[in-house]
C-alpha cells in the first residue's frame, strides 16, 4: 500500500510556496553536506547518504520528480508540490503549498527510513510542519 507524508508550508515558514526545482537545489545541498561529512571520516558517505538519482518524467515536470536508487536496499520515493486551500480560525481562506512524499508499493524498508530522513530535512531548512507517515505531525516553524 503506497503511504504519504506532506510538508506543509504555514505562514511562519520561511517561504510560502516552493517549486521542485527548490526542493531538488536543497537535495543538492544535502549531497553536498553529506559528502563533507564523509571526508571528515575518512568514508565515502555521500553514495550511502544519497542512494538515489533524482528522475523526471515530462508529464510530470514542475509539479513531481521522483528520486530512483539501483541499490538493492533502496527503489523509489515519489516528491512532489500542490497547494490546497486552508481555512482560518477567522474565517479567511488562505492558499498553502505543501510538499507530498509517496511510498510506492515497491518501496522497500530503506526508502522509508530515508523518506523520513528527507522529510525532517526539508521541513527543518523551510521552516514546514510535518505530517509523518504514521500520522504524527512534527513543528519545524517558531510557534506562539
Amino acid at each position: 500500500m503506497t503511504s504519504n507524508a506532506y510538508i506543509k508550508l504555514v505562514p511562519a515558514s520561511l517561504k510560502e510556496t516552493v517549486t521542485t526545482e527548490d526542493i531538488k537545489e536543497l537535495f543538492q545541498y544535502y549531497k553536498e553536506i553529506t559528502s563533507k561529512t564523509g571526508k571528515q571520516v575518512g568514508w565515502d558517505y555521500s553514495q550511502s547518504a544519497f542512494p538515489y538519482e533524482v528522475k523526471e518524467k515530462p508529464e510530470g515536470k514542475d509539479q513531481w520528480f521522483y528520486l530512483k536508487s539501483n541499490h538493492h536496499d533502496y527503489n523509489m520515493i515519489l516528491i512532489g508540490v500542490d497547494a490546497e486551500e486552508v481555512t482560518e480560525d477567522d474565517g479567511s481562506k488562505r492558499k498553502q503549498t505543501y510538499i507530498q512524499v509517496t511510498l510506492p508499493e515497491t518501496a522497500k524498508f530503506g526508502d522509508k527510513a530515508k523518506a523520513n530522513e528527507f522529510c525532517k530535512f526539508l521541513a527543518k531548512k523551510l521552516q514546514g510542519e510535518l505530517h509523518l507517515f504514521n500520522g504524527r505531525i512534527m513543528y519545524y516553524y517558531p510557534r506562539k
